[in-house]
């Protein structure tokens, strides 16, 4: 069954006793125990199972080609799911240009806890390799990386970690599955912002971790879940595999349209680089050719000027909306560097787009006013 199909048709007989064609909303928090007793596969309480969570991380899960997921209520719930799964005192790699809700998670949070990170270059597997430490237990993959678009050699990064029996998770947030798909790379966790093109309207809060195998590291984060309690709401879970039927579709309109404007801002002479994987000229392109289907829909990009005139830019356009996240069916953009704050390591002059599937002239059009 092609990636289409699944996507339309996978989950939807999950906790669906009546066969609707689209599985109703499940809002009880809880469930009728049978006058036998409680059953291991029972559903007991909301927190830790509902229908319609059952049904969203097992459509998630056949989308990335992994044994199982858990779904959580917001992609930082997901993410901090994985490392408190690690004990304290161990040792993570990750990129110097990770997303900084996950920068600002792990520094804040999770090195008081007892972790330990470093924040490399993950462009270069000798980087990677010399920053490996006795009690390093993960390398964390973003790829790209957001938002200086960096691409990582995930098979490379694979064949590292397991040579010296590391766990890989890598961020699929950006490319999702109908570009990427790091488990069929070796990876073994893949984790998802399910805010972005999962959800597509920017309407939703969400996040899921996906295992290639349903192992004890993986049984952590389901208690991680479960215990801990940053669980979706049944309402989330239905809008998001609402969502998810339509994915690969939208996917094939951001890659497009992401391409076009990326050949616009190129050829822009107020332009000074375009970060796009797309491009043959980008650093990335062949490893990114490599273990891609497609480019995706995020472009950053630098301003020949400095931060006013960057954010000067931002604040000229008329259909594309000044708003800090991305996935959804309407263009955003922003100056990055505001939004990450003191700790950022993005250059004053780089504006990070999410083409949206607005007509891609029309996309154009507003840019050509902002530039002028």
């Amino acid at each position: 069954m092609r990636f289409e199909t699944k996507a339309i048709h996978t989950g939807l007989k999950l906790g669906n006793p009546s066969n609707a064609i689209i599985p109703p909303i499940s809002p009880s928090t809880i469930y009728e125990i049978d006058e036998t007793g409680y059953n291991e596969n029972d559903l007991l309480y909301s927190r830790l199972d509902n229908p319609n969570r059952l049904q969203f991380e097992h459509l998630i899960s056949t989308l990335e080609n992994g044994e199982a997921a858990a779904a959580f209520s917001s992609g930082i719930a997901a993410a901090k799911a994985i490392l408190t799964a690690l004990r304290p005192g161990d040792h993570i790699v990750l990129p110097e240009d990770v997303y900084t809700g996950n920068r600002n998670m792990v520094n804040r949070i999770m090195a008081p806890w007892g972790l330990e990170p470093s924040f490399i270059d993950m462009t270069s597997i000798e980087t990677i390799e010399a920053h490996i430490q006795p009690n390093t237990k993960l390398i964390w993959i973003e790829t790209p990386s957001n938002p200086l678009m960096r691409i990582t050699d995930i098979r490379a990064v694979v064949e590292l970690a397991k040579s010296r029996n590391l766990l890989t998770v890598a961020d699929n947030t950006w490319p999702p599955p109908v570009n990427q798909l790091p488990l069929e790379l070796g990876v073994d966790l893949v984790l998802h912002s399910t805010s972005k093109y999962f959800g597509g309207h920017s309407d939703i809060i969400g996040g899921a971790v996906i295992a290639k195998k349903y192992d004890d590291f993986f049984e952590r984060i389901r208690l991680n879940q479960q215990i801990g309690g940053a669980v979706p709401s049944p309402q989330d879970c239905w809008m998001l595999s609402r969502s998810t039927r339509t994915l690969a579709y939208r996917m094939k309109g951001h890659n497009e349209h992401a391409s076009k404007v990326a050949a616009y801002l190129i050829a822009h002479p107020r332009i000074a680089d375009v970060y796009y994987p797309g491009i043959a000229t980008h650093r990335g392109h062949e490893i990114a050719k490599s273990q891609m289907r497609g480019f995706g829909g995020m472009i950053s990009f630098l301003v020949d000027g400095n931060q006013e005139a960057s954010i000067k830019i931002v604040g000229s356009s008329k259909l594309i909306t000044r708003a800090t996240s991305l996935g959804g069916v309407e263009s955003t953009w922003e100056h990055r560097q505001s939004s990450e704050g003191k700790d950022s390591i993005t250059p004053e002059n780089l504006i990070r787009l999410s083409v949206g599937l607005e007509h891609p002239d029309d996309i154009i059009e507003d840019l050509d006013r902002a530039l002028k």
